[in-house]
């Protein structure tokens, strides 16, 4: 085929037919600091017409200074360098399932195609063909689709950063509602009985802890006794109690879940409950004598080292199972803690400070029947109450 070449329009660059029948466009892009060579870039397309209009896009990024050369990184070579340059800051069991997300889900559906050519139709599909059943596959739950994109999404705002792609893609998903868990807070009747049921149980203090201040298990299991002020009623949570990823058994302390703490003023009730829990731990300790370890737990086993957290997940499973809640997991105790609150007349912002919460909006969400129960017993005093002054 005989080759033919075009002059662009005010010198914006050359368009010319390859010997494969395609079209390629040369532009420059500026002069190389060393040589004063021009440096030249190329845009191809299968048309003359198309190559024309890629060249013209290209040209005007050039005169804007926006222009952006192509990358051959692949979206897989990109993660790799994502996980292993820019995650320094965050925490290694939130590390790990970036990782598994990575492995998964990212590199086997979108691995080799070019970073720079990764559309947001093409991230819509992926995040589409993750919400249908292939086979005998059923399709993966809301959230694991949500994670999934979100850890894809991070990783490309990295690349927006740093300059190899000019905007996200991932940023005009549409994703998959996600569906709430439903919590099952116990009520005033389940309360009282669970609270029967582990009187005198040698975990009986860390279950009312959580019970009554809202704690999460691992924050309760990382909880210190600095952390603890008894003349003031007040506990400070600041640390959680973590299995250290990849170890089984191995634990460590970490901030908590949203890295901010939080202080709780107890009630009375819970006060007293931990100081009769600290003079028996002193005499735990007088009696292991050189055995003790002080890392300073508030709850702690026999040599003063963190409880197993398996340990009290089972004796909490024989208790709830024992009156008749076996389906009651260790933390619905943290919701009954935010229902009692609610119920008990808090307000939506003291619960969301206590609980840990990023927002009160979050709060609502999450305990919004809760909420509306009280607007209909508001409803029900202020009827009484209209009743009562008309018959005045």
């Amino acid at each position: 085929m005989a080759r033919k070449s075009t002059r662009a329009a005010q010198g914006g660059g050359t368009i010319r037919q390859r010997p494969d029948g395609r079209w390629e466009a040369r532009f420059t892009v500026g002069r190389d600091p060393g040589t004063g060579k021009q440096i030249q870039r190329s845009v191809y397309g299968s048309t003359q017409k198309e190559v024309r209009q890629k060249l013209a896009q290209a040209v005007t990024e050039v005169d804007n200074g926006t222009y952006q050369a192509p990358s051959k990184m692949t979206v897989g070579q990109w993660l790799d360098i994502w996980q292993q340059e820019y995650l320094g800051g965050v925490k290694p069991f939130t590390v790990q399932g970036y990782e598994k997300n990575v492995r998964v889900h990212l590199k086997p559906a979108l691995g080799s195609i070019k970073l720079d050519a990764l559309s947001a139709h093409t991230v819509q599909k992926f995040i589409n063909d993750m919400s249908k059943s292939h086979g005998d596959k059923p399709p993966l739950s809301p959230k694991t689709v949500r994670n999934a994109h979100g850890v894809l999404h991070k990783a490309l705002q990295q690349a927006v950063k740093v300059g190899y792609i000019r905007f996200n893609p991932a940023d005009a998903c549409e994703l998959p509602r996600l569906e709430r868990k439903e919590i099952n807070p116990l009520d005033s009747e389940a309360m009282a009985a669970f609270m029967r049921a582990i009187e005198g149980h040698r975990f009986e203090t860390v279950y009312l802890t959580m019970l009554f201040t809202g704690m999460r298990r691992g924050e309760a299991f990382g909880l210190l006794w600095d952390s603890v002020d008894l003349d003031k009623g007040t506990i400070r949570i600041d640390r959680q109690l973590q299995n250290i990823p990849g170890k089984p058994g191995e634990f460590r302390l970490i901030s908590t879940k949203n890295g901010k703490g939080r202080t709780v003023t107890a009630a009375p009730f819970v006060v007293e409950l931990l100081k009769k829990h600290r003079a028996r731990q002193l005499r735990d300790r007088l009696k292991a004598g050189p055995l003790w370890k002080d890392y300073g737990y508030v709850f702690c086993n026999e040599t003063g080292e963190h409880l197993s957290p398996s340990t009290v997940y089972h004796n909490y499973k024989e208790i709830v199972a024992s009156i008749g809640l076996p389906g009651l997991r260790l933390h619905d105790l943290r919701h009954s803690y935010a229902v009692a609150s609610l119920r008990a007349g808090d307000d939506v912002k003291t619960v969301q400070s206590n609980m840990g919460h990023h927002t009160a909006a979050f709060t609502l969400d999450v305990y919004g029947h809760v909420t509306e129960e009280m607007k209909q017993a508001s409803a029900a005093r202020m009827e009484a109450y209209i009743k009562g002054i008309a018959n005045l």
